[in-house]
């Protein structure tokens, strides 16, 4: 018993008539007429009978069509959501980004996301870069934009390096800035209080690390922020922070300074799980990341690179 033999069944017994529903169908009626002779010789029984010149249902075929009607329905409501998902007219996605990703360049992409698939359920995570593949690799997460560790990520992923930006030094737009040069080295920092971000933040380490180089351990102000709060007490005069320069476009109220070269940068990378087969709709925002990549809408300090998977 076939699917097809069930649809031309509920046609002919809906019309009751042959002719009718071949039309229907888009079929001949000797097709339907077979179609229909051989669903009744696998089911060892009659479904139609003609009296008079009129078609009714057998007892079986009584039988039958609720059941068929029900089974013919949900095909058919089956393959309609196949397409949709397909065709990007439903389904969800779920992104992970880290806080300063979430304020900086999440909310563009998403918004270009947004115009071409409207119907599209989004969930975005926000979390340090460690929480962000930790999530990856236990599938609470199709894609994730992350700050490349230093040693790679994990071989069970895949990443695209997408981005490489620059971390520049945060402080009052209204105050004196922090060097008289254009550029400052990190050392003039040693006496500057610092705003500093909460321990397992990315950036935290990172310019712990880099202190440490330039022969100085900072004096803290504050911390144990995350993007928002650090930035918000940098604007109440509390200290400078280093900060990717993407998050003080919107923040007239701070000053960037760039550092001195070698200077200190970070790459952004899109991480997923190694060999997935991605969702249809999460498939359709990695485009959209790597095209908004591409179209070099960018702020300052922030250049993007040629997208290429690497390695765990």
């Amino acid at each position: 018993m076939q699917l097809q033999q069930l649809r031309y069944f509920v046609a002919v017994a809906e019309t009751r008539h042959f002719t009718h529903a071949a039309d229907i169908l888009g079929v001949s009626q000797p097709t339907l007429s077979k179609q229909i002779h051989t669903l009744e010789s696998s089911l060892g029984a009659p479904l139609f009978e003609r009296v008079r010149g009129a078609i009714t249902l057998t007892v079986a075929g009584e039988t039958l069509l609720p059941l068929a009607q029900r089974m013919v329905a949900d095909a058919d409501a089956a393959l309609d959501a196949v397409r949709d998902i397909v065709g990007l007219r439903r389904g969800e996605v779920r992104l992970g980004a880290t806080p300063s990703l979430c304020s900086s360049l999440v909310p563009g992409i998403l918004r270009t996301y947004r115009e071409e698939h409207p119907d599209i359920q989004l969930h975005v995570s926000e979390g340090s870069s460690q929480d962000l593949i930790a999530n990856l690799m236990a599938h609470a997460l199709d894609l994730a934009l992350i700050v490349q560790p230093e040693h790679g990520v994990d071989p069970v992923l895949e990443t695209t390096d997408l981005l490489r930006e620059s971390l520049v030094v945060a402080s009052v737009a209204a105050e004196p800035p922090p060097t008289v040069a254009r550029q400052l080295e990190l050392v003039e920092l040693r006496h500057t209080p610092m705003v500093m971000f909460r321990k397992g933040y990315d950036i935290r380490d990172v310019t712990l690390h880099a202190c440490e180089r330039a022969g100085f351990t900072p004096k803290f102000a504050v911390e144990g922020g995350e993007m928002d709060a650090v930035l918000a007490f940098v604007e109440a005069g509390l200290g400078v922070a280093l900060v990717p320069s993407m998050v003080l476009a919107n923040r007239p109220l701070l000053r960037a300074t760039p550092l001195a070269p070698p200077g200190m940068r970070r790459t952004i990378a899109l991480a997923q799980r190694r060999g997935a087969v991605l969702p249809h709709a999460a498939a359709a925002l990695r485009d959209v990341v790597t095209e908004h990549i591409a179209s070099g809408r960018l702020p300052f300090g922030v250049r993007a690179l040629s997208t290429s998977a690497t390695d765990g």
